[in-house]
């Protein structure tokens, strides 16, 4: 008697353990009373392109913050503008004719054109990323570094250059860089004249518009990184819960 007790204990407490892994498993199934990666809500298409339009608008100002300041381009030297490098045989015989000051002040104040110039750049870029399509989202979601900037830059630089560059004119206007220019410019092309050599004198709106937009485009690519790479970048739950989900 006591055997059979026992025998049937132990049946008993065996389909009560298959009971339970049945049970579990197709709660598994169905996805019921569990909580596994899988019952992770998955970003919609409109929180994918919301969140890269954000993470460019938070980049873009960052980086017209940082470089329409003074300094701002003069003072980093991933964006400063040098000497227009079509024009450097004209640097190099200034500097030989001992006209260093004039060199010297002339790079400044190319830098500080694009400095001005920088303070008209929000409105145009910000207006620029209202079309991004749900597929150039997802793709630039999962492009990896800078790929967000890299479509901006192929999508808007030709519009970029046509809206900016009156600002950019604007600009040299009022710090006055041909004063510094034409000095040093009027002085080579007078001996080139005796030397029969090529006169030059490089556009400098379009070098100023050209440096001035590749100089933004490369801050605004540092932003967006540093919002893929560190989580203390996210400023909103939006960009939280979208690049979180490519960085778990």
């Amino acid at each position: 008697m006591k055997k059979l007790f026992i025998l049937t204990s132990s049946f008993s407490l065996i389909l009560t353990i298959v009971s339970c892994d049945v049970l579990n498993e197709a709660a598994s199934v169905v996805g019921v009373g569990t909580t596994t990666a899988s019952t992770t809500p998955k970003l919609t298409n409109e929180e994918v392109i919301s969140g890269l339009k954000e993470a460019l608008s938070v980049g873009i100002k960052n980086s017209v913050n940082l470089t329409s300041v003074t300094d701002g381009f003069n003072g980093n030297s991933l964006i400063k503008l040098p000497f227009p490098q079509d024009a450097i045989k004209v640097r190099q015989k200034a500097l030989e004719w001992g006209l260093d000051g004039q060199v010297e002040k002339f790079e400044t104040t190319l830098n500080r054109a694009a400095e001005e110039a920088s303070k008209e750049a929000l409105p145009i870029f910000v207006d620029a990323i209202k079309n991004m399509t749900v597929s150039d989202g997802f793709n630039i979601l999962n492009g990896g570094d800078g790929a967000a900037t890299s479509y901006l830059k192929n999508q808007t630089t030709a519009q970029l250059t046509a809206a900016f560059r009156p600002k950019v004119e604007a600009a040299i206007a009022k710090v006055k860089l041909t004063d510094y220019w034409n000095p040093i410019i009027t002085k080579y092309n007078s001996a080139m004249t005796i030397t029969g050599g090529e006169k030059l004198n490089p556009d400098l709106n379009a070098y100023v518009t050209e440096k001035a937009i590749s100089g933004l485009f490369l801050m605004v690519a540092k932003e967006e990184n540093k919002i893929r790479k560190d989580p203390m970048a996210r400023v909103s739950d939006l960009l939280q819960k979208v690049f979180g989900s490519i960085t778990k």
